[in-house]
């Protein structure tokens, strides 16, 4: 029975490691062993930061919506509480989209809300 070789199939899965770290700089583009231990950092810090992306945008509309609510003495708090009370469904990034391209639009929430 003939042995199995692997170099066929190393060559390939080095090659698809060395192709995923060009641009990185010295060895880690150029040796295999470093350039795995590069590439694997970067997909789990990849996974990550998928995942962070979410947070920091919420984070960045509440910012936005806090910050024209503020305009018409109120805080962000009570303002969410009132939409909810008058089950107006509207989420946070339509809110602040809303906050920056429709202040007349807003202002007419942010009276509703006070209003109940």
């Amino acid at each position: 029975m003939a042995r199995v070789k692997r170099g066929v199939n190393t060559r390939y899965k080095h090659k698809k490691v060395l192709k995923a770290a060009k641009g990185y700089y010295g060895a880690r583009s150029k040796l295999f062993k470093t350039a795995n231990q590069a590439v694997m950092k970067a997909m789990s810090n990849a996974y990550i930061g998928r995942k962070q992306r979410k947070r920091n945008f919420r984070k960045l509309w509440i910012t936005r919506i806090n910050a024209a609510v503020r305009q018409y003495d109120m805080s962000y708090s009570r303002f969410m509480d009132g939409l909810k009370k008058n089950n107006i469904e509207i989420n946070r990034k339509m809110l602040s989209e809303m906050a920056i391209h429709d202040p007349e639009g807003f202002k007419q929430l942010v009276e509703l809300v006070k209003g109940a």
